[in-house]
């Protein structure tokens, strides 16, 4: 059997801390992996900006209950779930996630949890596991499923590269010049057919 395993943010929907940035007017914010590769490096800074700004859990959940997936991204996704199952490995947060999965019809979905403390605010977070995208689809590989995988950011490469079809979607041209062995698309139907093909075969 034949799994899909996506990223979210940047694939599905946009990014969260972008659009946190955006409304706040925090630029650092608008950092992602795509500039830090380090997810811890990445993740500590953010939580040094929250505190500085006093910003808890409840203004970034405002701003992400306004958010909606990508234009095409819900007929995409249910595209693929038509033909298969679709997995989505995210470094986002439960706490994050839920008013957007709702909107993609809850899709199956990996992806880690944020500690808050009794006054609401982000004082950390909890890994579900180090670098637990590419372990999902080892541990798929392991129950017997061959996986396409697609991400945009340096956080998605090890998924991208155990799998037995890996593509970037909608990544920086930076990333896809390191990385001129995975092929690159820009559209859901470029996506999609991909797809299409990877089930054929």
């Amino acid at each position: 059997m034949k799994l899909v395993c996506l990223d979210l943010e940047g694939v599905l929907v946009p990014e969260i801390w972008i659009n946190v940035a955006l409304k706040t007017g925090i630029e650092e914010l608008k950092l992602t992996t795509r500039d830090i590769p380090d997810y811890d490096v990445l993740m500590n800074k953010r939580l040094g900006i929250l505190k500085e700004h006093k910003l808890n859990l409840k203004d970034i959940q405002e701003v992400i209950n306004t958010m909606d997936p990508l234009p095409g991204a819900y007929e995409f996704s249910m595209a693929v779930r038509s033909k298969t199952q679709l997995i989505i490995l995210s470094d986002t947060f439960e706490q994050f996630a839920a008013p957007l999965m709702k909107k993609l019809e809850w899709p199956t979905l990996f992806c880690n949890t944020l500690v808050i403390d009794e006054k609401d605010r982000i004082t950390g977070y909890t890994l579900r596991q180090k670098d637990g995208k590419r372990k999902a689809v080892e541990a798929f590989h392991s129950a017997g499923f061959q996986i396409l995988a697609a991400g945009d950011s340096y956080n998605d490469l090890t998924m991208i590269q155990t799998a037995e079809q890996g593509l970037f979607f909608r990544s920086p041209l930076s990333i896809q010049e390191e990385n001129p062995d995975i092929k690159a698309v820009d559209e859901y139907k470029d996506l999609l057919s991909a797809i299409n093909k990877f089930l054929e075969n």
